[in-house]
């Protein structure tokens, strides 16, 4: 008998060391663990960051986007100048008798002479030095002017040739003055402007809208040496962002499918998609089914992300300092902490905002470990007991 109490207290304390080991299962490392990681010399330190207000408030400044009508208020040019490959009618008329263009003056029934018809050159393009060819005008420049100057320069050129001319010149086809439209659109299309200065939506409109969802699209609109993006939604919400467009634009429609990944001791384990508009760590929780009540550690909420180093605080919290560069892209591995048992972190979750590819992970809480360590001290140690008690 006093062989099987000692082979029970042995299984026991065998139990009990492999408990305060690596036995037990886990979702995942500990609150400590990650908190600790800060200090460890093995790897490079991550900074672990208490969110706060001043956290929150930081965030959301960096979020902010440039809005279309801060960054792109120029107000476009009343009449559109003519460019290089742009196809021109021009008109010509004489009074009578024409000299130079129009056909010979007819007699009227009251003895009148009749005014010389008008006569219209062959539709022609601007050439690459940006001229147009006219009889007895010469070569025009037609480049960087607007239909008016070049109607004006032909009637000067033909003043002291013609008869009293008058000149009018058209825009028959409009290659220059044009923007693109691409990527995730019904059609890619050149969209030619005009005199009523088309908009954003517009051009959006002439490819036939765009193929993805609106709330998982932004665009993207390059002007010049500068690109600026907002999401679909934030442009249709809001007519400030509707802005009108210039000659060279290139609007491009990009579809988006943001997400973070919930693990750990969270209501749901996975990849969770959320709009362009972005969404707080609180919604982020709630997509993801909330903290178990009789797993999870509400002091251990914790939010992975890869930030810029220029986004880091000036001074390292939680003991940690900032840390080199561990991509290509200079970002650096952040973690930020909540402590959902202050009441105030329920006014910063949110604004705290989720990032794509951001981690979202619920440590457990301690009491379920033990809880799980005392299911399996039972499970191992009551057969060894009951054995024990049987063989009295």
């Amino acid at each position: 008998m006093q062989s099987n109490t000692k082979l029970a207290c042995l299984a026991l304390n065998v139990i009990l060391l492999a408990g305060c080991s690596t036995f037990l299962s886990s979702i995942g490392p500990s609150r400590r663990a990650i908190e600790n990681s800060a200090d460890a010399r093995a790897l490079p330190p991550i900074q672990v960051i208490d969110v706060n207000e001043d956290v929150t408030q930081r965030l959301v400044a960096q979020r902010s986007r440039h809005l279309f009508s801060e960054v792109l208020s120029g107000r476009p040019n009343q009449l559109q100048p003519i460019g290089a490959g742009d196809f021109l009618t021009v008109t010509i008329w004489e009074a009578t008798p024409a000299t130079l263009f129009g056909s010979t003056a007819q007699i009227s029934p009251t003895g009148m002479p009749t005014p010389s018809l008008a006569t219209t050159l062959p539709e022609q393009p601007v050439d690459g030095e940006g001229c147009i060819t006219v009889p007895f005008a010469g070569r025009v420049p037609a480049a960087g002017k607007t239909l008016p100057e070049i109607a004006a320069d032909i009637k000067q050129r033909l003043s002291k040739k013609a008869n009293q001319p008058e000149v009018l010149v058209l825009l028959a086809r409009n290659l220059s003055s044009t923007v693109t439209v691409v990527g995730e659109v019904t059609t890619s299309i050149r969209v030619p402007l005009t005199a009523a200065h088309e908009r954003l939506l517009d051009a959006l409109a002439f490819a036939a809208g765009v193929k993805q969802p609106v709330s998982k699209t932004t665009i993207q609109l390059t002007r010049g040496e500068n690109v600026y993006a907002l999401p679909l939604d934030t442009i249709i919400q809001d007519p400030r962002q509707n802005v009108p467009l210039q000659a060279g634009d290139v609007i491009t429609a990009m579809y988006q499918p943001l997400s973070f990944t919930a693990l750990g001791a969270s209501g749901k384990n996975d990849e969770i998609n959320f709009e362009t508009q972005g969404i707080s760590l609180a919604q982020a929780l709630a997509r993801s089914g909330g903290l178990i009540d009789s797993r999870s550690n509400p002091s251990g909420v914790f939010v992975f992300r890869l930030e810029p180093r220029s986004a880091q605080p000036a001074n390292g919290q939680s003991g940690s300092q900032p840390v080199a560069a561990t991509t290509a892209s200079a970002l650096v591995p952040v973690v930020y902490r909540v402590d959902l048992k202050d009441p105030r972190s329920l006014f910063w979750i949110q604004s705290f905002p989720i990032k794509d590819k951001d981690v979202l992970y619920v440590s457990n809480a301690p009491a379920s470990e033990l809880q799980k360590f005392l299911s399996l001290l039972f499970t191992f140690a009551y057969p060894v007991l009951t054995g024990v008690q049987l063989t009295r």
